[in-house]
């Protein structure tokens, strides 16, 4: 069993100068090639559960999901909530057996953002699992616009809350689908120096490749969450399934056709964050 925490595969990629996929999971057929590419280029992933999985499918078969990859794999397995809004909804994940917590607070003000992120942060020791927290919101694609993370806001947070890792707005975005975004490095440099905490990108999906590659070598962002990229290899599998085969009706062997491209489009996001 490989089941692992957040903090257990940070911390090594902090040390190491590489970073960790936090790859978006929206089902079984995704999920199931995150770890197939994990374990072909031998590195830790991260399995994430946000807003739109949990709407699809209840946190507990999703903690039984998760655990059950990560029983079966050959390399750490993390099973993360991602975007937890609610104390009952971080709770829930713990007795679903999630390993790792994201409560975003970053729509707050500071004070109450290190007060309820302390909360989950306490939870989340009580438990044995890790805890990752937001400072500064991380906009998205067409929709609400990000705010900067303030280095000096970041180094409270940092301290104040307790958290394991730390997710900043640096210019990324969520949902975005062209990879064109660059980081502000500058914040970024600004922001480690205040704060040893392993940073978290939202929005890496946005992030040119090479970027993502130096900044995993070269900072202490530890962890890159992938989604948008990874679902639009999805889609483009499964619309060449189903038109390849119209007649085709069986959803199993059609989905069976989404593996291998996945697993491809994430084997080429890890490879790229190994420094």
């Amino acid at each position: 069993m490989t089941l692992a925490t957040l903090k257990d595969v940070l911390q090594p990629a902090l040390r190491g100068g590489y970073a960790v996929g936090g790859l978006v999971c929206l089902g079984w057929e995704d999920m199931r090639a995150f770890v197939a590419a994990a374990e072909a280029e031998n590195c830790a992933v991260i399995l994430q559960a946000g807003p739109g999985c949990r709407a699809h499918t209840p946190l507990p078969v999703l903690g039984k999901m998760f655990r059950h990859l990560a029983e079966g794999a050959s390399v750490p397995v993390v099973a993360h909530l991602d975007h937890g809004y609610t104390y009952d909804e971080c709770s829930a994940a713990v007795d679903a057996g999630f390993t790792s917590l994201m409560f975003d607070g970053s729509r707050k003000q500071l004070a109450e953002n290190i007060k309820e992120t302390r909360q989950i942060v306490e939870i989340a020791r009580k438990a044995g699992i890790s805890c990752e927290g937001e400072i500064g919101f991380v906009g998205y694609a067409g929709g609400e616009s990000s705010a900067g993370t303030d280095p000096a806001e970041a180094a409270i947070f940092a301290t104040e809350s307790g958290v394991d890792a730390m997710a900043i707005s640096v210019g990324n975005v969520h949902l975005q689908q062209k990879t064109d975004v660059g980081l502000d490095e500058a914040r970024i440099t600004a922001i480690q120096a205040a704060t040893q905490v392993p940073l978290v990108i939202h929005g890496g999906s946005g992030v040119p490749i090479e970027q993502r590659r130096r900044l995993a070598k070269t900072t202490n962002i530890c962890k890159f969450n992938i989604g948008t990229e990874l679902r639009m290899a999805f889609g483009s599998a499964l619309r060449e399934a189903v038109n390849t085969a119209p007649d085709r009706f069986d959803r199993i062997a059609i989905l069976k056709d989404t593996h291998d491209p996945v697993m491809a489009a994430a084997r080429e996001v890890l490879r790229n964050l190994k420094g």
